[in-house]
């Protein structure tokens, strides 16, 4: 039952930051525990979506399901890169855990949609794209207390290295080895 109260927090939580409105905070636990609940969230939900997906295109195995739970693990790397790379370009101190912390419940959603959208209707996939800029620009706005251009460009950075770094990875290991 907390699993469904810790879902209901955040979602009023992320309603509350897209609509800009006071104490979005108490519905998250900004605190190490509250970033480990969010990870383990993650986590699990990562592999329900490799359990899901693997219905449709079978069983992976060991070392298949380790290289796409790292793959998950990139998405959390380019949120890093996001809150960290425009703190550094402001010479900001803005408190890492209020954005990181709704930013990883952004991503949770992004995989439940994003897995089931894939697996219906692919080609809706931009659209989420565009919604998960709204989040993280919103995010950028309340919990970063940024400018719309600072927010904006947090929000383009973070979906382009959510998008980019997982094609990439798969460019490059999908790529032959020149023989020598």
């Amino acid at each position: 039952m907390k699993l469904f109260a810790v879902i209901q927090q955040v979602i009023a939580g992320w309603i509350m930051i897209l609509r800009g409105e006071a104490g979005w905070q108490d519905r998250f636990r900004l605190t190490a525990p509250g970033l480990a609940t969010a990870l383990a969230l993650f986590y699990v939900f990562a592999f329900l979506a490799v359990v899901f997906a693997s219905m449709q295109v079978g069983v992976p195995t060991v070392q298949g399901f380790v290289d796409i739970m790292l793959i998950q693990s990139l998405w959390l790397v380019a949120l890093l890169i996001g809150i960290f790379g425009t703190r550094a370009a402001l010479k900001s101190q803005v408190p890492v855990l209020p954005i990181l912390i709704p930013g990883i419940y952004a991503l949770i959603a992004y995989l439940v949609l994003g897995s089931l959208l894939s697996m219906v209707i692919g080609v809706l996939l931009p659209i989420l794209w565009i919604g998960l800029l709204i989040l993280f620009f919103r995010l950028g706005r309340v919990a970063g207390g940024w400018s719309l251009g600072v927010s904006a460009a947090f929000a383009v950075l973070t979906v382009v290295l959510l998008v980019g770094l997982p094609m990439t990875l798969y460019m490059l290991i999908a790529s032959p080895i020149p023989a020598a």
